[in-house]
């Protein structure tokens, strides 16, 4: 066999098996946002039993706690809330570390510190958890700064319109509302919504279909309008 031909060959199978081996890579990293997304959180069956009502106590105390503190930074400084919750905090500690040290007195008991399994509580951050919430921090935020770059430097015009589209909307939103208030009708929906929709979910669907129908309809409309150079390329 030719030496030039054999080289060829030699250095297409190198390039293909990098090919390879990058795809691997990058749906490794994929799988792993995935899997570490907020998406995946709220999905974890846990906080589906939360916001599903599935134990009314347990999600009814989460909903009332959840509420309470929302409500807290809504008539108060952050530095407050979180000033009077540790005050409490301690108020109740210290409270209880008296009444038992009064107790052990009166009864003449060696119980010791009413804390002492807690204290001994290792409470120590693992370097291997830091170093794999550090990962999964950094792979957010590249992923962020990726699309951050794409949309604002409009390397796809439709995108970058969308965005403009949903920033205008939200002119109007913040004009309305501020974000305390936003988060509090958040968590309201969190757990209102769910459950309304696991009970309608046929009649609901059918709406989701015709209304994303419709935006599809739309959005395709105006794509057609785009002059050729700027219009997405499906088949990229």
């Amino acid at each position: 066999m030719d030496p030039m031909t054999q080289s060829a060959q030699i250095s297409s199978s190198q390039g293909l098996a990098d090919g390879q081996h990058l795809a691997a890579k990058e749906s490794k990293l994929s799988d792993s946002f995935l899997s570490s997304s907020p998406v995946s959180l709220i999905q974890s069956p846990q906080v589906k039993d939360l916001i599903h009502w599935r134990d009314p106590k347990k999600s009814g105390l989460v909903f009332g706690l959840s509420m309470l503190l929302l409500l807290s930074l809504a008539a108060f400084s952050f530095i407050s809330v979180v000033s009077y919750l540790l005050l409490a905090l301690l108020c109740v500690t210290i409270t209880f570390r008296i009444y038992k040290s009064v107790v052990q007195a009166v009864q003449k008991s060696s119980d010791g510190h009413p804390f002492k399994t807690l204290i001994e509580k290792d409470v120590s951050i693992p370097p291997e958890t830091f170093r794999k919430h550090v990962d999964s921090s950094l792979t957010h935020i590249n992923r962020a700064l990726k699309q951050m770059s794409r949309l604002f430097l409009v390397e796809d015009l439709v995108d970058s319109l969308k965005l403009a589209v949903v920033m205008w909307l939200f002119t109007y939103v913040g004009a309305v509302f501020n974000g305390i208030t936003i988060l509090i009708l958040a968590d309201i929906l969190l757990f209102a919504v769910p459950p309304v929709y696991e009970k309608n979910k046929t009649q609901i669907d059918q709406y989701i279909d015709v209304i994303r129908t419709q935006v599809n309809t739309t959005m395709a409309k105006l794509q057609e309008k785009l002059p050729g150079a700027v219009k997405r390329c499906k088949t990229e």
